[in-house]
């Protein structure tokens, strides 16, 4: 395991805990390599019947580290366990509950599409603002977020980065239930122990009825490709390097 990321195991659930709370758990490399592995190990792992997804701090994720996707464009770093991570919570068999407070930005948004329950904190913002860094959007998320929420709503988020507040989330069909701050991990692993004690064969199957996997899987490796070619443009170039700088990027020389 990462040391930022840990990892729990009682009744039946495992509870993997986003800790890098002074950086707004930005996801880095190790990380997403920590829970890839964690979520591949699962599979296997007789003793899980749940996954429960939290953060630590106030911020559930920042999303991706944006210094590691500035390695990536200069051409010093992969993306080989951001895709690892992509495949294995895609591919999860077993009923994920996912606990969101404060932002949850990028592939902290995207992943909770791939939850079968998300509960928010009162302070939830969900945010896909992969358009701002010059980027397009991942994890299946150009398919099923239109699919979840409609065209505008979806098309808003990826290209304007306008954020859903927690309310919104629930009337649009993003979250099961809002609750306060204090109550949002006891929420969610009430929600887990629930589904812990049901036939867990009775749920993988009726999981993977629910979802159009091989459509899922297409539109990854569709959006894999572009995001790896945005990812090493001018534009994302210039984005990375405003951010880094502390400034507005200026696209305007790039056609």
């Amino acid at each position: 395991m990462s040391e930022h990321v840990k990892a729990e195991k009682a009744d039946g659930i495992l509870t993997l805990i986003l800790d890098r709370p002074e950086k707004k758990n930005a996801l880095t490399d190790a990380m997403y390599k920590s829970l890839a592995d964690a979520l591949d190990a699962s599979e296997q792992d007789r003793d899980t019947r749940v996954i429960l997804i939290r953060a630590e701090g106030d911020m559930f994720t920042a999303g991706n580290d944006v210094s590691d996707f500035a390695a990536v464009n200069a051409g010093s770093k992969s993306l080989q366990n951001v895709l690892r991570f992509i495949r294995a919570i895609s591919q999860a068999t077993k009923p994920i509950v996912a606990a969101v407070q404060g932002r949850a930005v990028g592939v902290g948004m995207t992943l909770l599409l791939h939850c079968d329950q998300v509960v928010l904190a009162e302070d939830a913002q969900l945010t896909t603002p992969f358009v701002n860094l010059a980027l397009v959007p991942e994890l299946g998320s150009s398919l099923l977020l239109p699919a979840r929420i409609g065209h505008v709503r979806a098309f808003s988020m990826f290209a304007l980065g306008e954020a859903v507040r927690a309310q919104d989330a629930l009337a649009w069909g993003l979250a099961n239930k809002v609750v306060a701050r204090t109550e949002l991990v006891a929420a969610a692993r009430d929600l887990a122990l629930r589904l812990a004690k049901q036939p867990l064969g009775a749920l993988i199957a009726t999981k993977r009825l629910m979802r159009e996997a091989e459509q899922i899987a297409r539109r990854m490796e569709a959006e894999g490709i572009e995001f790896q070619r945005r990812l090493t443009s001018p534009e994302a170039k210039e984005a990375f390097t405003a951010f880094a700088e502390r400034r507005a990027p200026d696209f305007s020389p790039f056609g």
